[in-house]
């Protein structure tokens, strides 16, 4: 069984909107039936679960309706930090399928619309092979150390660095126990997987990102969201 874990409970502050970014429409699509359509097409995912905000059920239940979003099985309220609400999806499914031992959650945030069949197909077989996957990019920019974030003198190695996205894959069972370890040590903040798959001394295996699967946060990254979706690559580039 593999179930695709959508966060979908944030608030949007950065954009600046009476209501969460993943709720804005573009031509005429909430964002985030985008993303819940990615997952529902893709032949190797079973169920879809939605984190969700406290009060947005009925919405999201008339939306999946609308866009036959037939594979939603769970909705389950998110918590104040990203950390509680991957958690609480985490449980809501765990408690659903606590008898499958080889259970897969494929954990993606919901304003990451644009992910692609390919970026899912090539997370499962990352997660196939080495047992979890996070989808990633490599930086391409110059990166320097910067803790004011107002100047800096420090160049950190690029070619050592990846931009972690997702979807990111693991074993419904792992990816309990971890955040039960958490939570018994009161580590908090921890806002994606990476981090606290590296806080436990394991290691993370990357699969292939790409800049299109960008994640919406503020009017620009809208925008862009927009133009990708009209856009058409070229047949003479490759």
């Amino acid at each position: 069984m593999k179930i695709a874990m959508i966060t979908a409970s944030g608030v949007g502050a950065r954009t600046h909107q009476d209501i969460p970014k993943q709720f804005l429409c573009v031509h005429d699509k909430p964002v985030f039936m985008y993303t819940l359509e990615a997952f529902q097409y893709h032949p190797q995912i079973d169920e879809i679960c939605v984190v969700i905000l406290p009060g947005w059920e009925a919405l999201l239940d008339a939306y999946a309706k609308q866009f036959n979003i037939t594979k939603l099985k769970i909705v389950v309220h998110g918590g104040a930090t990203g950390q509680e609400s991957i958690y609480n999806g985490l449980r809501a499914i765990y408690e659903a399928h606590k008898d499958d031992k080889d259970a897969v959650v494929l954990i993606h945030d919901g304003v990451r619309p644009m992910v692609s069949e390919e970026i899912i197909s090539k997370n499962l077989e990352v997660f196939e092979k080495y047992g979890n996957a996070i989808t990633s990019i490599p930086c391409a920019e110059v990166a320097m150390n910067s803790p004011d974030k107002k100047k800096a003198n420090e160049v950190i190695d690029r070619e050592c660095i990846q931009r972690t996205q997702t979807p990111q894959a693991f074993y419904l069972e792992e990816a309990m126990s971890a955040h039960e370890t958490a939570k018994k040590n009161g580590w908090t903040g921890i806002t994606a997987m990476p981090a606290l798959w590296a806080m436990l001394g394991k290691t993370v295996y990357f699969s292939e990102g790409s800049e299109k699967n960008l994640k919406i946060t503020t009017v620009d990254d809208l925008d862009i969201f927009k133009s990708l979706l009209l856009s058409k690559r070229a047949s003479w580039l490759k």
